[in-house]
């Protein structure tokens, strides 16, 4: 903001008397602040000069915060999450844009494929840290012995391959944002040390013993519930409740079905852009697509959608989903018998859920053979989710191809090698 300066001449010992006896203020270098950040300085030499200097603050902070709603709302169209119109993703851009304003740390929740990073990102746009770095880390895909060197950084000779000081996520996150996905994998030992690099905004490089002071925003994203966790002893409760300023929670596709028209025509629009082309979707596809439950989300949604723009036409991806619906209501057919006699309703709801999940996961699984990085990718899920499901389930490889019991191998396996 420019200080406002009055042409008020105050030469004499006359001029100044006059002034003062005319209504002339002693205030000067007045500062401007904006998110508890100095932005400006306000400069008065007169009352008159008060309202004129009120209008052109009001003006550059209506401004600035203009900015700030577009910046989210631009982010967040990334994935067409700008353009739902539920009220539960008008609840998550209404907080996103709240937040976004403040220095707290936050925690996304949500299933794989809702657009966490995106609203990660979002919040990093809207934030007075616009400007700095937005690093992201996926805890769960850094191996566990070289955790502690990618975030904080380790100095020369270390270890063996440490021939040079290098800097850390938290280094290169200096005055920025620093997107911890996949938080609740990060080993214990980690854990402690990420406590306590968030509450004193220091820590040493491995091999150091140099002080290091960052000032860095952490984002956390899960797709795990953390309280469950923190009860199980897998996750610090101390580290939880340090990170859980505010929680954001982005609901999967499937419990706000109403904005599947809207993202669709989102995507077919996005698609016209790239391949110069939009997708045709019939009318029988989106009942398909509202009836489908969607485990890879919105993620799922658009790998669909471009599909039906390199293949011209969706006969393909409507064959797909009916064979996988059929599927999941072949496997929901038979809910489990009530014990004793007695009736629950959330019983037979979670039963028929994880029934769906079953013959979704089997019947993509099938499809490809048991290629698990394929059924990954056309669920929307990361290899390791994929295998969590399939623990979870008690699903495994049939060994004669067509059924029964089998294995479930690890990454690079015979399986995962043919066809990928």
């Amino acid at each position: 903001m420019r200080g406002v300066v009055s042409r008020l001449t105050l030469s004499s010992a006359r001029g100044r008397r006059g002034a003062l006896l005319a209504g002339a203020v002693v205030l000067t270098a007045l500062p401007v602040a904006l998110f508890g950040r100095r932005v400006g300085m306000l400069v008065l030499d007169h009352y008159q000069d008060l309202w004129p200097a009120a209008q052109a603050a009001g003006k550059t902070v209506g401004s600035w915060s203009g900015g700030t709603v577009a910046a989210v709302l631009g982010m967040l169209s990334r994935v067409g999450l700008d353009v739902c119109g539920s009220v539960r993703m008008r609840d998550v851009r209404d907080v996103v844009a709240r937040v976004a304003r403040t220095e707290a740390t936050v925690v996304l929740a949500g299933e794989s494929g809702v657009g966490k990073e995106v609203v990660a990102r979002a919040i990093h746009a809207g934030s007075p840290r616009a400007a700095g770095p937005f690093v992201k880390v996926n805890c769960a895909a850094v191996p566990s012995e070289l955790l502690e060197s990618e975030f904080f950084g380790h100095e020369r000779g270390a270890f063996t391959s440490a021939v040079a000081r290098t800097r850390g996520h938290f280094e290169r996150a200096d005055g920025g944002t620093l997107f911890l996905d996949e938080i609740a994998e990060l080993p214990p030992s980690l854990q402690a040390k990420l406590l306590h690099a968030l509450q004193d905004g220091v820590f040493y490089r491995v091999g150091g013993t140099d002080r290091v002071e960052v000032d860095v925003r952490v984002i956390a994203a899960t797709n795990r519930d953390l309280a469950a966790a923190v009860r199980a002893g897998e996750f610090r409760e101390d580290l939880y409740y340090r990170l859980n300023v505010v929680e954001i929670r982005v609901p999967p596709l499937r419990e706000r079905r109403e904005d599947i028209p809207a993202l669709v025509e989102h995507f077919r629009e996005r698609c016209e852009r790239e391949y110069g082309r939009a997708p045709r979707v019939s009318h029988d596809t989106l009942e398909l697509f509202a009836r489908y439950d969607w485990p890879g989300n919105v993620r799922e949604l658009e790998t669909m959608v471009r599909r039906i723009a390199v293949l011209d036409g969706d006969e393909t991806v409507r064959r797909e989903l009916a064979e996988r619906l059929a599927g999941a209501a072949r496997a929901g057919a038979a809910p489990a018998a009530p014990v004793n006699g007695a009736v629950s309703l959330k019983a037979i709801a979670r039963s028929a859920a994880r029934d769906a999940e079953r013959g979704a996961i089997v019947a993509v699984l099938s499809r490809v053979h048991w290629n698990r990085t394929r059924a990954a990718r056309i669920l929307g899920i990361s290899y390791r989710g994929l295998l969590y499901k399939l623990a979870e389930l008690g699903l495994s490889e049939p060994e004669d191809g067509a059924g029964g019991a089998g294995r479930i191998g690890p990454p690079g396996d015979a399986a995962d090698r043919t066809g990928a």
